[in-house]
Parts: structure tokens; C-alpha cells; sequence
């Protein structure tokens, strides 16, 4: 319905004026922001990481910073090689925000796996000129397996696929949290 109506917002000032519609901001076309239905005239992407031991899965927002959409999934090892693939994957995706999933133990409390993700932002920091966020991501591997397997996904491409839809699980989590 939102595009619907953004169709009759004209684009060209010579309709603008003669329909006495207000001129398109500079920030024209417009599109929707994270804030609920709001409109804005900037886009943004955001970059969640799901960081673990072995693998690194990548979930993309879409440019409104509504939809999570599952990326791809880097090896976590070398480090310094992940944090190139990382800056030039912020570069070429016009990433605007970093979250990283931090990993709490059900009762709340962080443990090792938890100190090794913030010691992984705090390199990103270093690295990346965007901001970096850190999100609760508690079950999001459990999620993103529970919905391969009823999709009928076959283990072999579970196992490359789980990462990266749990970064997509954590990003949808952030985005629908932000949006309130």
C-alpha cells in the first residue's frame, strides 16, 4: 500500500507545481526507515555477523532496514584474511551498521565465547569506519537449524547454511526491535 502511494508523489517538479503537490525533497525517491512507517529520505544497510569458531555467517538488510536477508558465511580463520573480506563486503554493500551477535549463557551471563566475540569487535572497531553493535544472540543457531530441517534442507547444506540464516535471525531481531 506504502508503494502505492509513493507512486503518486510526482517526480518531476513541472507536475509538482501544477498539482500544487509539495516538491520532492533532495532526498527523493523517498523510502521507508527503520522507524515504523515512517518516511525518510536516507538508506541504510546493516550487516549482522553470527562470529563463531570455525565460521562466520553474514546476513544483509534490505535498504529500508526492514527485511533480513542471509548473505553468505566467510571462514572464520585467518583472522586478518576475515577482516579484509569483511571491510571490502562493507565497502561494495554500502554497509552503514555492523551488529554482532554476543553469546549469553540461558541464565543471562556471558562466558568465554562471549569475551572472543567482544574481542572481535573491538577488532572490527579498529578496522571498519562504521559503527558496530553487539545483539543477544541466544538460540539463533537452534532457530536457524529448526527452520533448515523443516524446510527439508539435507544436512550437507544445512551445516553451510546455518550460520548465515542465524545471522539473518539475529539481524530480523535487531531490526524488529529497532522499528518499535
Amino acid at each position: 500500500m506504502v508503494r502505492s502511494l509513493l507512486r503518486l508523489i510526482p517526480c518531476q517538479p513541472s507536475l509538482a507545481t501544477q498539482s500544487g503537490w509539495p516538491l520532492p525533497s533532495p532526498g527523493f525517491p523517498f523510502t521507508i526507515s527503520r522507524a515504523a512507517g515512517s518516511l525518510g529520505g536516507a538508506a541504510m544497510r546493516i550487516l549482522a555477523i553470527d562470529h563463531g569458531t570455525k565460521r562466520v555467517g553474514l546476513a544483509l538488510s534490505d535498504e529500508t532496514g526492514t527485511i533480513a536477508q542471509p548473505l553468505q558465511f566467510l571462514p572464520a580463520e585467518p583472522a586478518s584474511a576475515l577482516l579484509e573480506l569483511l571491510k571490502a563486503i562493507v565497502a561494495e554493500r554500502k554497509v552503514e551498521e555492523i551488529v554482532v551477535g554476543l553469546p549469553r549463557n540461558m541464565n543471562g551471563t556471558y562466558g568465554p565465547a562471549a569475551e572472543k566475540a567482544r574481542a572481535f569487535v573491538a577488532a572490527l572497531q579498529q578496522v571498519l569506519g562504521v559503527p558496530v553493535h553487539t545483539w543477544d544472540e541466544r538460540l539463533t543457531s537452534v532457530q536457524a537449524n529448526r527452520f533448515l530441517i523443516d524446510s527439508g534442507m539435507r544436512r550437507e547444506k544445512r551445516k553451510e547454511r546455518v550460520d548465515q540464516t542465524a545471522a539473518a535471525i539475529l539481524l530480523q531481531s535487531y531490526l524488529d526491535r529497532a522499528s518499535r
